[in-house]
C-alpha cells in the first residue's frame, strides 16, 4: 500500500504544466514534504531511450506502435521510480501519465477506444491511479500562440508539437472529457490567468490533500 502522495500534471502543450509543476515542487519542499518529481516519457534509462524514439522524428510510428511505447516507458516508469518513491513516502509529483495517453494516443491518433485498449492502459499503471490530477486548461488558438513564442525564442518543437490544429483539438476535447467523467480526481485550472494566480489555485487544490 502507498504511503505518499501521487499527483499528476496534464494539459495541452503550451498550458505552462512544467512551469507550474516546477513551482508547486518548489512549494511543496518549504512546506517540509519529501518530494519526487518525474515526467513521461523518459524519466528511466529505459525511458530516454524510448523518448528519443518517439519525439525526436527521426522516426514515425505509426499510432498502435506510438500507444506502445509510451505503455512500455510508463510500466517502466512505475515501476522503477514512482512505486519506490511512494512507498519510502514520497509526494510524487509527474509531468503527464495515463490521461495523457488516452488524449493524445487514443484520441488524437483516433485509435479506437475500445475495452482491450483501456484495459492496457491500466495494466501499464500497475494499479497505480493518482490520488490528484492538476489539469492546466487552455484553448488550442493560446497554446499555439505560446508555441510560437517560444520557438521565435529558440525553443525547438517536438514531433507531437508540430502536429495539425485538428489533433491538438482532439487532445483539448479528450482532456475536457476526462475530467468530466473524473471530478474528484481531475481538478481544472484555468491556464489563461497568470502564471501567480494558476499557481495560487493550484496550491489551494493540494492543501485540501
Amino acid at each position: 500500500m502507498k504511503k505518499g502522495k501521487f499527483i499528476t500534471f496534464e494539459g495541452g502543450d503550451g498550458s505552462g504544466k512544467t512551469t507550474q509543476l516546477q513551482r508547486i515542487v518548489a512549494w511543496l519542499k518549504e512546506q517540509d514534504i519529501d518530494v519526487l518529481q518525474t515526467f513521461e516519457p523518459g524519466d528511466t534509462p529505459l525511458g530516454k531511450e524510448i523518448r528519443r524514439l518517439l519525439l525526436s522524428g527521426e522516426h514515425t510510428p505509426v499510432p498502435a506502435a506510438e500507444l506502445l511505447l509510451f505503455l512500455a516507458d510508463r510500466a517502466q516508469h512505475v515501476e522503477e521510480v514512482i512505486k519506490p518513491a511512494l512507498a519510502a513516502g514520497k509526494w510524487v509529483i509527474c509531468d503527464r501519465y495515463t490521461d495523457s495517453t488516452l488524449a493524445y494516443q487514443l484520441a488524437g491518433r483516433q485509435l479506437k477506444d475500445t475495452k482491450t485498449l483501456r484495459d492496457m492502459l491500466v495494466w501499464a499503471e500497475q494499479g497505480l491511479t493518482p490520488d490528484k490530477t492538476i489539469w492546466l486548461d487552455l484553448s488550442v488558438e493560446d497554446a499555439a500562440k505560446r508555441m510560437a513564442s517560444r520557438e521565435a525564442e529558440g525553443e525547438a518543437a517536438n514531433r507531437l508539437d508540430n502536429e495539425k490544429i485538428v489533433f491538438h483539438k482532439a487532445v483539448h476535447q479528450a482532456f475536457f472529457e476526462i475530467q468530466q467523467s473524473a471530478l474528484q480526481r481531475v481538478e481544472r485550472i484555468d491556464a489563461r490567468q497568470n502564471i501567480a494566480q494558476v499557481q495560487a489555485d493550484i496550491q489551494a487544490v493540494l492543501k485540501r490533500l
